[in-house]
C-alpha cells in the first residue's frame, strides 16, 4: 500500500517506457477508430466526401477536446493510475462501438431516401455518439504523458517532441494495419475489439488486478462471431472487402448487389432473363451502331457481371473483358450473379484507368460503369482519360459511360459529356432514365440514318432500345473548359446535386424502369 501511494504521488514514478507505450497505442487507437468508423457508417450513409468530412472533423474535434481535458486534469492530479483508468475507459468505449452501431445507425439512416438529409445529419450525429467518447479519452493520453514525464523544466521540449513523435507513429500503424490487413482479414468488429484489448492490457499494467477483469471481458468478445452490419431476411450475403461493404439481396426472383449504403443497385441477376429493364440494358444498344462486326468489348466497372452476361447472350462471338477493381465483388458475381469467366469472358481485378494503360489491345466498344457511390472517380471523367480511351478503340469504335443524374439536375451528365466531346468528334447524350444517362462517344461521326438502320438490324428483343435511343439522343457540344486530371471538380458537382435534391425533396424511390419504346 505504501509503494502504491508513492506511485500516485510521484509524477515520475511511472516507467518512461510504459508511458511511451501508452502514447503510441493511443495514437494507434484513435486512427484505427477513424478507419473503422468509415466502415461502420458506409453501409448506412455511403462513403462520400460528406461522410468522410463528418468523420474526420469529429475525430479532430474529439482529439482537441481530449488534449484540453487531459492537460487540465493532469495538472490537477498527475496520477499514473488515473491515466491507466482513462486508457481503460477508452478501451471499453471502443469495445462497445460495434455492438451498439447497428440500432443507432439504422435509426440515423431513416432519412437516407432524401439523400443529403440522411447522409449529412445522420452521419454527423452517428459519428458523434459512437466515436467521440473513445477518441476524447485517447486524446487525453498525450498531455497526461507529457505531465508525468516532466522531471525538470529544461526537459519539456524533448519530452513533448518524443510524445508527439510516438503518437504520430502510432497513428500511422492505426491507419495502415486496419485498412490493409485487419479489416479485410478479420473484419471491422474484430479490428475494433483487438484495438480495445491492446488498450485495456496497457491500462491494466498500471491498475493491477482491478484492470484484469475488463481485459478478460473484452477478450472474450473476440470469440463472438461477427454479425452482419445490416441484417435482414432478404440478405443472402453480407461482408466486407478492402474497398467497401457488400450485400446481396434477394428480391423475389431477382438478386441485387448493393455496396455500402445500399441505395443504388450495382448489379442485378434474374436467372430467367439477361434483360433487366434498368440502365444496364442501355449498353446493349451499342453494337448495332458499330460499322463493323464487334469482336472485343471492355466493361470498366464490371461489378457482378450484369452487362457482361447480357453481352454474352446477345453477342456471343465477341470477347468480353470485364474490369473490376474489387476481387471480392468479382467472386460474388461468380457465386450469385451468373458471371461465368471463360475463353470469351475474361475478368481482370484492376482499376479501370491503369488497366487501359497497361493493356494495349484495341476494342470495338468500351463501357464505363465505375462508381464509388455516389461519385464517378474523377480520373475517369477527364480529357486525358478520354484520350486514353480513344487510343484503345478500333477505328469506328464507341465509348459509353453510365453517368448519374437527378430528375431536374443533369449537371454531371452535361459536364462529363462536354469533356468527352472535347476528344471525340461526335457525342450523344441519352437520358433514358431519371437517375441514369448514357453518354456515348463515337470515334468517327455517324453517317446519316445510322440510328434508324441500327434499330432495324438489331436483335429483335433490342429493337425497342434502339428506337428509344433514336428518339431521345441529343447531340453534345464540347465544353469550353473541359475537365482535366489537374482540375476535375466531380465531387463538388455531385455534392451540389445532392444538396439541391435534398432541398427540393427528391426521393430515390422514383421509377427506375426503362419506358416502352414507341
Amino acid at each position: 500500500m505504501v509503494a502504491r501511494a508513492q506511485t500516485d504521488a510521484d509524477p515520475a514514478a511511472l516507467d518512461r517506457r510504459l508511458l511511451h507505450v501508452f502514447v503510441f497505442l493511443a495514437g494507434t487507437g484513435s486512427m484505427a477508430t477513424e478507419i473503422c468508423a468509415s466502415r461502420l457508417l458506409a453501409p448506412y450513409f455511403g462513403d462520400s466526401t460528406m461522410v468522410w468530412a463528418n468523420i474526420i472533423g469529429l475525430i479532430l474535434g474529439s482529439l482537441s477536446l481530449g488534449y484540453w481535458l487531459g492537460g487540465r486534469i493532469a495538472d490537477r492530479r498527475p496520477s499514473p493510475r488515473l491515466l491507466g483508468a482513462i486508457v481503460l475507459a477508452a478501451a471499453l468505449f471502443v469495445a462497445v462501438v460495434p455492438f451498439v452501431a447497428h440500432p443507432l445507425l439504422e435509426r440515423g439512416a431513416n432519412g437516407i431516401g432524401q439523400l443529403a438529409v440522411g447522409t449529412v445529419v445522420g452521419s454527423f450525429f452517428a459519428a458523434l455518439v459512437l466515436f467521440a467518447p473513445p477518441v476524447v479519452a485517447l486524446g487525453m493520453v498525450a498531455p497526461f504523458a507529457i505531465r508525468l514525464s516532466l522531471e525538470r523544466p529544461g526537459a519539456a521540449g524533448g519530452v513533448a517532441g518524443t510524445v508527439f513523435a510516438l503518437s504520430t507513429a502510432g497513428s500511422l500503424l492505426g491507419t495502415f494495419v486496419p485498412a490493409l490487413v485487419s479489416i479485410p482479414l478479420i473484419g471491422t468488429q474484430r479490428t475494433l475489439l483487438a484495438t480495445s484489448v491492446l488498450l485495456a492490457v496497457t491500462g491494466a499494467l498500471v491498475l493491477g488486478r482491478r484492470g484484469l477483469v475488463p481485459v478478460v471481458c473484452i477478450g472474450a468478445l473476440l470469440a463472438l462471431p461477427p454479425g452482419a452490419i445490416r441484417p435482414g431476411s432478404d440478405v443472402i450475403y453480407s461482408g466486407e472487402s478492402a474497398y467497401q461493404f457488400i450485400q446481396v439481396v434477394q428480391d423475389g426472383s431477382e438478386r441485387v448487389l448493393e455496396l455500402n449504403e445500399g441505395v443504388v443497385a450495382h448489379s442485378v441477376y434474374d436467372p430467367a432473363s439477361v434483360l433487366t429493364g434498368g440502365y444496364w440494358d442501355l449498353f446493349l444498344a451499342l453494337p448495332p451502331l458499330v460499322d463493323h462486326p464487334v469482336q472485343r468489348v471492355a466493361i470498366l466497372g464490371n461489378a457482378g457481371g450484369t452487362v457482361a452476361r447480357a453481352y454474352r447472350s446477345f453477342y456471343p462471338a465477341a470477347r468480353i473483358d470485364g474490369v473490376e477493381i474489387d476481387a471480392k465483388v468479382s467472386a460474388i458475381g461468380e457465386r450469385f450473379f451468373g458471371l461465368r469467366p471463360g475463353p470469351l469472358l475474361h475478368v481482370y481485378n484492376q482499376d479501370a484507368r491503369p488497366f487501359l494503360l497497361r493493356h494495349k489491345q484495341l476494342y470495338d466498344i468500351i463501357c464505363v460503369d465505375a462508381y464509388r457511390q455516389p461519385y464517378v472517380p474523377f480520373y475517369l471523367a477527364t480529357r486525358e482519360f478520354f484520350q486514353l480511351v480513344r487510343s484503345r478503340l478500333r477505328p469506328g469504335g464507341i465509348v459509353a459511360l453510365n453517368v448519374a443524374a437527378l430528375p431536374r439536375d443533369h449537371e454531371l451528365v452535361e459536364k462529363t459529356a462536354g469533356t468527352l466531346a472535347s476528344v471525340f468528334p461526335q457525342v450523344l447524350r441519352w437520358q433514358a432514365l431519371d437517375f441514369n444517362a448514357l453518354v456515348i462517344g463515337f470515334d468517327r461521326p455517324l453517317a446519316s440514318g445510322t440510328l434508324t438502320r441500327a434499330a432495324a438490324a438489331a436483335p429483335a428483343r433490342l429493337r425497342s432500345l434502339l428506337r428509344l435511343l433514336e428518339g431521345q439522343a441529343k447531340a453534345v457540344a464540347p465544353m469550353d473548359d473541359p475537365w482535366t486530371d489537374d482540375h476535375a471538380p466531380v465531387e463538388w458537382v455531385v455534392d451540389r446535386m445532392i444538396i439541391k435534391a435534398a432541398r427540393e425533396g427528391v426521393s430515390l424511390d422514383a421509377e427506375r424502369t426503362l419506358p416502352t419504346a414507341p
